[in-house]
């Protein structure tokens, strides 16, 4: 029987991040991590392989549609799917090698197997039984299960199987226009593939800013995709080679149905604690599957923590990054502090779409008075000669004090845009700070300085 300082279930953003930090502070500390290769969903299923495909069929598009206006004169592209889906597997492959290195680095155990707590201070992998000071949950998550929707991997797929399809679909429906829907969904569009999404709800990408959410499905209306929203998925039925999605409409309850070569369901993913023993140990667990803790990531069990996808806020791999640090940091006897405020969110289609703080929605219903300056991408020079002039910065700030509250992108490079605005925010700055900071020229970031300029009140320049 081994011992250890902490021992952490899962080896995903939070559970990998969380176990160097760990390490660093000088505790000794263990994985347990059921996969083949360590990185949890995200390196594996998730967000790397996703980015990889998502890469590729941007730089098709550009061929196929800018390279003649830049007097590129290249053949027609043709696509070898075996071979991007080598390259997918080859960047899954070069990341999850990547944490087994930092594990051997850092002096990480990595305890192969399902873990199980079958008791408060122990951990049991296989037939082995491991004690810990502290064990810490970072399970993660997995797809939620739709009613009448029989998952195979086959022809309805979650978005492990939409990774890894035998070949391109001439037809796809997705069910659910959220992250991952829209993001492989565009992926498969620029591959030639007709795609329908359906969405219960009356608009794409539920909770957004309402600006973003209109132009952001325009922009994919012009790639190709369909949109059917406000529509309840009654059920999929399959042949050995097709499906035929069945929807309802709920402003007039009218049926139809969608015949299709794949089925994407991307309706969601819930916390994965199956076989942990949470139960029998009496760790509590929300009515939504998520297991409680405080501030500090504790359980009501001692010595038992979670964080990440198992616990409640957004399933984001970054935030899961942070918790992981926070716990490890509070194990070691220092005071962590994560800023919920400053949690950005990106989807990575193209244009790309990113958001931090407030939406105008939620300020209005806190009846807060607040300033908004946006600046549109065509009138941004880079912008511009890089055909990538769709979209708008937003930046929210309060209408005293100038503070900034949130901000919303739609455009080139915007995942990387919004950080300079989330450093702004952890910082307590107002609008007018930003606007009088010098941002290079010629630079996408020009239109965050223009946005805020409008925001303070001093006014863009380029508007």
């Amino acid at each position: 029987m081994a011992s250890y300082d902490v021992i952490i279930i899962g080896s995903g953003p939070g559970g990998y991040v969380g176990a160097i930090r760990c390490a660093q502070l000088g505790l000794k500390t263990a994985v347990v991590e059921g996969r083949e290769t360590l990185g949890g969903t995200c390196l594996n299923i998730g967000c790397i392989p996703s980015k990889a495909l998502l890469h590729s069929t941007e730089l098709l598009h550009e061929t196929e549609h800018n390279f003649e206006k830049m007097g590129l004169k290249v053949a027609s592209p043709k696509v070898d799917w075996k071979q991007m889906q080598a390259y997918k597997d080859d960047v899954i492959g070069q990341n999850t090698k990547g944490v087994e290195f930092l594990f051997k680095k850092n002096k990480i155990d990595w305890l192969k197997g399902w873990g199980s707590i079958p008791e408060a201070g122990k951990v049991k992998v296989g037939d082995e039984v491991h004690e810990a000071k502290h064990i810490v949950v970072a399970s993660g998550s997995e797809p939620s299960a739709l009613p009448g929707v029989e998952v195979d991997e086959k022809i309805v797929v979650t978005s492990e199987g939409a990774l890894a399809l035998g070949k391109i679909p001439k037809t796809m429906v997705v069910i659910g226009a959220g992250v991952i829907g829209l993001e492989l969904g565009s992926v498969y569009a620029r591959l030639g593939t007709k795609v329908t999404v359906v969405e219960y709800m009356e608009t794409i990408t539920p909770g957004m800013d309402a600006e973003v959410q209109r132009q952001f499905q325009k922009i994919l209306k012009k790639q190709g995709l369909e949109f059917i929203l406000g529509a309840a998925v009654e059920g999929v039925e399959t042949t050995k080679t097709k499906a035929k999605v069945s929807y309802k409409l709920k402003k007039d309850d009218s049926e139809a149905s969608l015949d299709a070569d794949i089925v994407l369901v991307s309706t969601g993913r819930k916390p994965y604690t199956d076989g942990l023993g949470l139960d029998a140990l009496g760790v509590k667990v929300s009515d939504r599957g998520q297991i409680e803790v405080d501030g500090h990531y504790r359980t009501n069990i001692d010595g038992i923590y979670a964080i990440g996808d198992c616990i409640a806020g957004p399933m984001l791999a970054h935030k899961a990054e942070d918790e992981g640090m926070a716990v490890a940091e509070g194990i070691a006897g220092q005071h962590p502090h994560v800023n919920y405020d400053v949690i950005p969110g990106v989807i990575y289609t193209h244009p790309e779409v990113a958001s931090v703080g407030k939406t105008e929605a939620e300020l209005k219903e806190a009846g807060h008075a607040y300033r908004k300056g946006s600046f549109q991408f065509m009138g941004n020079g880079r912008a511009r000669a890089n055909f990538a002039a769709d979209g708008f910065v937003k930046i929210l700030a309060d209408k005293e004090t100038d503070r900034i509250l949130g901000a919303h992108i739609i455009g080139p490079m915007a995942g990387d845009l919004i950080h300079e605005i989330c450093v702004a925010m952890e910082f307590g700055a107002a609008a007018e700070d930003l606007a009088r900071t010098c941002h290079a020229h010629p630079t996408y970031s020009e239109a965050v300085r223009e946005a805020a300029l409008a925001a303070s009140g001093m006014g863009a320049i380029h508007a």
